[in-house]
């Protein structure tokens, strides 16, 4: 089981950042929250401020975590770890992710998801109906 931590970053407008992943990447051109592995030592959170800087060049503050959801893909297994956040500082630049789109909650089932964070998308969806 691999642990990956991914951020479900809203703007001042309540939209969500959604990136969708290279064509060299494994799952090419699905969407995604972004993220990533977490390495020894680190925590969640850190975990998650490194790889958004290392992938979007964007300092983020981390607001809250979600439910975290286990998946199977053929070969290997993530548990996948979301987090709420917020851009604190800088531009997005795509250092990895082929593009990005700011988009309306309204939108984000009609992304075509990498499975993983399908069930991370719906948890967010349900968070909202709910606050």
């Amino acid at each position: 089981m691999i642990d990956v931590c991914c951020a479900i970053i809203v703007d001042e407008e309540g939209k969500v950042l959604v990136t969708q992943r290279s064509s060299g990447m494994a799952l090419p051109l699905k969407m995604e929250f972004p993220g990533g592995k977490i390495e020894e030592g680190e925590s969640p959170e850190e975990c998650l401020i490194r790889e958004i800087k290392e992938e979007l060049d964007v300092d983020i503050e981390v607001l809250s975590a979600a439910k975290s959801h286990e998946y199977v893909y053929p070969g290997f297994s993530i548990r996948l770890i979301p987090f709420v956040c917020r851009i604190s500082a800088g531009n997005i630049s795509l250092k990895e992710h082929a593009a990005y789109i700011w988009t309306e909650t309204s939108a984000l089932p009609d992304c075509d998801w990498a499975a993983a964070d399908i069930p991370v998308v719906n948890d967010y969806l349900d968070s909202l109906k709910f606050s």
